[in-house]
This record gives structure tokens, sequence and C-alpha cells, in this order.
């Protein structure tokens, strides 16, 4: 078979990978929602969103029924969400997101894979005070001025609209996310939404250009 099945096959593994990483995450995000309120996407408004999102993400409907099964059979299984914020190569600096069900061997992990990489831990606040965390929603099929009328109207707090090659890039406050979709879907629902998610921006559009080793 030769050197290209070989290259195939390790791309195949590289792939299947990462869509278990990412079925991982939705999987557990999926569960503390659903724990968090009633285990029924149509009652609970928080659950249906992660399922939104974890479909756009093209996560099999089997793993997402199984972790609503899990929470409708009252598992003990339980995450929360931390924030580590630290210092890495060449002056870059790191917001890492972490979903875990034991705080004390997580710290420990991510400690340890910083310091192997000459990077830092930092203190709560360190980094995280040189960025916003906004809601990102991007669209396609209207204007920048069409978008800006249906957020206006709907008295949404918006940080900035811009059109980008064929799309418009919205950044509004992270309370905000589904009530920007929700506004723009109502308004026009032919529209195509692209990116939806919570992200940190810095606040001076400082960036850091890695280079070589770092």
């Amino acid at each position: 078979m030769g050197r290209a099945h070989e290259v195939r096959k390790a791309a195949m593994a590289k792939t299947a990978a990462a869509k278990t990483k990412v079925y991982s995450k939705f999987g557990k995000e999926i569960l503390i929602a659903a724990k968090g309120g009633v285990p029924d996407p149509e009652m609970n408004l928080i659950l249906r969103r992660v399922i939104e999102r974890a479909k756009k993400a093209q996560v099999p409907a089997d793993i997402i029924k199984r972790a609503i099964d899990r929470a409708k059979s009252g598992t003990s299984e339980d995450y929360s969400a931390q924030t580590y914020e630290a210092f890495g190569p060449g002056a870059a600096t790191l917001i890492i997101e972490c979903l875990t069900d034991n705080v004390n061997r997580t710290v420990s992990d991510v400690r340890s894979a910083l310091t192997k990489n000459q990077c830092k831990m930092g203190v709560t606040g360190s980094v995280s005070h040189g960025y916003d965390y906004v809601s990102i929603v991007s669209c396609k099929g209207v204007s920048e001025d069409q978008v800006l009328e249906v957020l206006l109207m709907a008295d949404l707090n918006i940080k900035s609209v811009e059109s980008v090659d064929d799309e418009v890039e919205i950044y509004g406050e992270a309370t905000d996310l589904y009530n920007i979709k929700t506004a723009l879907e109502e308004a026009y629902p032919d529209i195509q939404i692209g990116t939806e998610e919570l992200s940190y921006v810095p606040i001076n559009e400082e960036y850091t250009s890695l280079e070589g080793d770092d």
C-alpha cells in the first residue's frame, strides 16, 4: 500500500482524535446544562442552545442523546468550569478554559504543562484584564446597515458591527449571544448564521507574533 496509505491513515487518525475531543467537550456541556435544569431541550433554553452548537459542530445525535440520558438517570458525574491565566512564550498571554470533575488534578496538569514549556501560571486577573469577554456572531445574506437596524430595534448593546469579505461580524455583550442570534433570525428567517461564540478579544488589539521554537 506504500507511503500514500500510511499518510492517509495518519491523517484519518488525527481527524478522529480531534473529533473525539469535540464530542467529549460537548457531551460534558450537555450533561451540565441538562443537570442544571430540566433534561428536556424544549423546556431548558440553556440545554437547547448547547445542543444547537453541538449540531453545528457535527456532534452525532447519539452522543447528544447519551449525555441527556445520563442526566436523566441522576448520575453523580459532575463538572465545573475553571479558567486559568498564564504567560506564554514570546510575551504571549494565555487564558485556559477547562471543564473538570477534579479541580486539584486539573490545576496540577495545567501547571505542569506550562512549566514543561517554559510558561508561567498567573494569578486571577493578571491576563484577563487586557481582554474583553464578548459574544461574536457572523452572518450572511444581509447588509451591515440591515444588521445594525435590527439590533438597535432589539435594544441590544452592540460593541461593533463590520463587514468582512461576504460576512457581517457582530461583537456584543457576552450575555447577549443568543439575543443577537434570535433578533437576526426573527427579522430575516433566511439569514445564514456562521460564527456564534463567546471569546476573549484584546482591548488594545495588540497581538504577539510567535516564531521558531515559540
